[in-house]
C-alpha cells in the first residue's frame, strides 16, 4: 500500500475494486472490478494490451494501444476538488490504436479514449522479444549479398521496366 492510500488521500486497490463494482453487471466498470492492477506506471507512450475477453465481449480480441494524452475526469457543478480519498485510477486516456483484431477499432491513426482503470488492467506489451531481420539479405537466401533484379536500386519494378503513365508511356520517357 503506498503512502498516500495509507493515509487515505488516494483510494486502496480494494476501495477501487468496491467503487467499480457498483457500477450495473455487464458494465465496463463492474468488469473490471473484476481484473487486477497489472500496470502501475505512469502508461503515457506504453504499448497495452486492453483486456477485452468474455464476458465483456462474445468472444476475445486482441486490441493494443498506446496511451498519449492524459484527461482528467470532470468534477460535478459546484465541486472545486476531487473529495478524499481520490480515485486511484481516475480519468482516461486518449490513445493511438497500434494492433487490433476488433472489426470496430482499425489500426492506422485510428484514436479511442479508455478508462485510466482499464489501462491499469491491461497487459503491458514488451517488444523485446519481436525482433526483425537486421537487414534485407538475411531474409533472402536465394541472393547471398545481393538484392534480386526486380527491387535493385531500391525500385520495385522489375529490371529494365518502369512504371507507366494513364497514356502508355515510361515515366522516364519523354512525351513526343
Amino acid at each position: 500500500m503506498s503512502f498516500l492510500s495509507h493515509i487515505g488521500f488516494i483510494e486502496t486497490e480494494e476501495q477501487e475494486r468496491a467503487r467499480l463494482a457498483q457500477a450495473p453487471e455487464g458494465s465496463i466498470n463492474h468488469y473490471l472490478s473484476t481484473l487486477p492492477v497489472t500496470i502501475e506506471e505512469w502508461p503515457k507512450d506504453l504499448l497495452v494490451e486492453l483486456p477485452w475477453e468474455p464476458p465483456r465481449t462474445d468472444r476475445p480480441y486482441r486490441i493494443v494501444a498506446v496511451p498519449i494524452e492524459f484527461r482528467k475526469d470532470a468534477l460535478p457543478e459546484g465541486v472545486e476538488e476531487e473529495p478524499l480519498p481520490r480515485k486511484l485510477h481516475s480519468g482516461s486516456w486518449m490513445c493511438a490504436v497500434v494492433f487490433s483484431d476488433h472489426p470496430s477499432y482499425p489500426v492506422g491513426g485510428f484514436r479511442i479514449d479508455v478508462p485510466a482503470a482499464e489501462i491499469a488492467r491491461g497487459r503491458k506489451v514488451d517488444l523485446a522479444g519481436y525482433r526483425a531481420p537486421l537487414s534485407s539479405e538475411s531474409s533472402r537466401p536465394e541472393f547471398p549479398g545481393k538484392q534480386p533484379p526486380s527491387e535493385s536500386r531500391g525500385h520495385p519494378f522489375a529490371a529494365g521496366s518502369a512504371p507507366k503513365t494513364a497514356a502508355g508511356r515510361k515515366i522516364s520517357e519523354a512525351p513526343s
